[in-house]
This record gives C-alpha cells, sequence and structure tokens, in this order.
C-alpha cells in the first residue's frame, strides 16, 4: 500500500514562512556586548565552574562558534572527556595543564592551546591561584548539521579509553573512491599533528594598515590545524581607533585589558556607540560596519579576536560570489579612521591579569 505524505499548503508556503521567522528571531538574538558582571559562574560535575558569554546553554544562541568562561581552583583535576568539534583556549588567570590524548600541556595567563575534534583532554590546577580561561568552539556548527557528539569518562584513566575514531589509510587507484580515501587520509593526518599551545612569551606584535598593531595567537599560519576557527590578539593605542570594516559570521572579542567602545551600524555613518571594559566580550553577529575605539588617552587596549573566517565565511565568499563580503573602506579612508601605528609608543607586553 502506497502513503501519501502532505501538507496543507505548498512547500513554497512553508518555506517560505519558516525562513522569515529565523530571520525575525535572529534579529531579535542580537547583542552587541556581553559583559563579565552577565557571566555568572555556575559549579559543574566535570569539577569545575563554567559561564556562558555566548552560546544556547546560556541562553544566547548562536550558529557557528561558542564563547565560555571556566574556573578551575586548587587542587581540582576534572574529568575527562572528548567530543565531535574543536575548542581554543584562551587562559587569563593562573598556571595550570590540560591533557590531551595523555600529552599533558603546562599553561600561564596569555597562553593559547588547541584541542581538537574528538581528542580525549581534562585540565588540572596544581598551584595556588584558581585558573581562569576562555573557549571558544565549532560546537553550535556541528549541531547545526546533527553532528555535535560529547563524551564523558569521568576519571577514567587514559589508557583505559578508546582513541579517536579511525580511518582507512589512502590507497592506490584512479576511481573517485580511491582518490577520495587518499584526500580524507591526508587531511585526518595534517590534523592530527596540528600545534596544541602558544606561550605568551613567543608573541610578537607588528604594526598593521588598521592602526594596530596584532599577533596570531592560534591560526594555521603558524601550524594549527582547526575546524577554522582562528584566534589572534590586537592593542589598539591610547585614544586611537581601529579601521572599519565589515563581514558576514560571527565574530567574538574578548577585552584582555583596557576599555572603550565599538561603533556598529548598517551604515559607515549613524550607527551606535557601545562600551565596554576589560573581561567583556564584544559581540559581532550581523553583517554591521563596525569599528573598536580605544577611548583611553593614556593605555593601550588588548583585545582577542575569534571567528570561524577561514572555513565558514570562505565558503560563503565562494558561494556568493560576486557579492562582496568583507568590505573595508578605500584605503586613504582606511588610512585616515586608523592613523600611522609607528608613532604610537607601545608598550613592553606583559602577561594578562585577573580580574
Amino acid at each position: 500500500m502506497s502513503v501519501h505524505t502532505s501538507t496543507q499548503t505548498t512547500h513554497y508556503h512553508v518555506q517560505k514562512r519558516r525562513r522569515a521567522q529565523f530571520l525575525e528571531d535572529w534579529r531579535a538574538n542580537h547583542r552587541t556586548v556581553v559583559a563579565l558582571e552577565d557571566v555568572p559562574m555556575r559549579v559543574t560535575e566535570r569539577g569545575s565552574r563554567i559561564g556562558v558569554y555566548v552560546g544556547a546553554d546560556g541562553d544566547r544562541a548562536t550558529r557557528t562558534m561558542d564563547a565560555l568562561a571556566h574556573e578551575i581552583d586548587p587542587g581540582v583535576t576534572t574529568t575527562i572527556h572528548r567530543h565531535s568539534w574543536d575548542a581554543m583556549l584562551f587562559v587569563v588567570a593562573g598556571h595550570g595543564w590540560i591533557e590531551i590524548d595523555g600529552r599533558r600541556v603546562e599553561y600561564g595567563p596569555g597562553d593559547s592551546l588547541h584541542i581538537p575534534a574528538w581528542a580525549w583532554h581534562r585540565g588540572g590546577n596544581d598551584a595556588g591561584d584558581t585558573v581562569r580561561y576562555l573557549s571558544f568552539s565549532s560546537e553550535p556548527l556541528l549541531e547545526t548539521m546533527g553532528m555535535a557528539i560529547i563524551e564523558d569518562a569521568g576519571h577514567t584513566p587514559v589508557a583505559e579509553l578508546p582513541p579517536r575514531p579511525p580511518y582507512s589509510a589512502g590507497r592506490d587507484g584512479s576511481d573517485p573512491y580511491a582518490a577520495r580515501l587518499r584526500r580524507l587520509a591526508r587531511d585526518q593526518d595534517a590534523r592530527r599533528s596540528g600545534r596544541l599551545h602558544t606561550d605568551w612569551d613567543e608573541l610578537e606584535l607588528r604594526n598593521t594598515p588598521r592602526g594596530t598593531r596584532t599577533t596570531f595567537l592560534l591560526d594555521r599560519a603558524i601550524g594549527y590545524q582547526a575546524s577554522g576557527i582562528t584566534m589572534a590578539m590586537f592593542e589598539i593605542g591610547p585614544g586611537r581607533a581601529q579601521s572599519m570594516h565589515r563581514h558576514p559570521g560571527e565574530a567574538w572579542l574578548y577585552v584582555v585589558e583596557g576599555s572603550g567602545e565599538s561603533y556598529l551600524g548598517p551604515e559607515p555613518e549613524g550607527g551606535t556607540r557601545h562600551p565596554w571594559k576589560k573581561g567583556d566580550i564584544i559581540v559581532v553577529d550581523h553583517f554591521l560596519w563596525h569599528q573598536h575605539i580605544n577611548t583611553d588617552p593614556e593605555r593601550t587596549a588588548k583585545v582577542v579576536r575569534i571567528h570561524m573566517f577561514d572555513s565558514l565565511l570562505e565558503t560563503m565568499r565562494a558561494l556568493c560570489d560576486p557579492l562582496v563580503l568583507f568590505e573595508e573602506p578605500p584605503e586613504h579612508i582606511r588610512d585616515a579612521q586608523a592613523g600611522d601605528p609607528s608613532t604610537i609608543d607601545w608598550p613592553t607586553v606583559t602577561r594578562p591579569t585577573w580580574p
């Protein structure tokens, strides 16, 4: 017996209503700054405390990345777990360690770390001060595809845990299946041998045409093999600003030091300025012109920027071409907004403090 499925209206009308409702909900979700004091830290079964800056678990839904704060008290070792997404960490206080597939990495304030997808990991604090770090992960993107999976193994020794999912090695042959096996095997070989840690003392900030000095913290350019999330830090001179630009997708900017404000608007003029301070996260989740301004006339401001530029945005640019999805003003306007960073008396780079 045949079975027919139907709705009360055409697929055209169903999809049109669904798309309109999605955009309405997403626009209502718009935020600009999540203040430190609006991120309560809650005890978890892992042994740590977690607070949600941006993410569905804190009633701040996102589409590609989340942003969480974590705290580990002295003498604590968390449970071990793994997940189908990868995560980036930026340490803001304390000295601790993380174990990734049995490899132990020590870290301190200002260090950055990468946790690959499906890697077993746990953290610990053998020192005297509470450890605090931020995590940025691709969990929301994996969830949209029905591929977000997490597995907690409590305090099971690493030797008793299964390894990352196996994969077939490449094989000879000119057919499409053999080509796919070789291609995906090469990708997994690279991803499982990527860099895991950047020490703060290794950083070298360089002046940019946007008026700031900047450095990569976690990016394929310095040996990481991530899902496309990239993490960099930039410093804004006293009373100066980064030049304006806009792009789609989501970007989070964590304020490491200093205070200021960010311009956001649908046009380069006529938008709104939103104040921020140390410990806040600036949210850029719509296709808005934005500019970050240091309002302190004496001290610099440091900001860590995280977004899905390499994978998601590049894919969107290819699919939407010839639409321009990354824009900044003509060079003469950009230079006027940014000023000359070589005229700034930049201070010595020192590790972050908390709070």
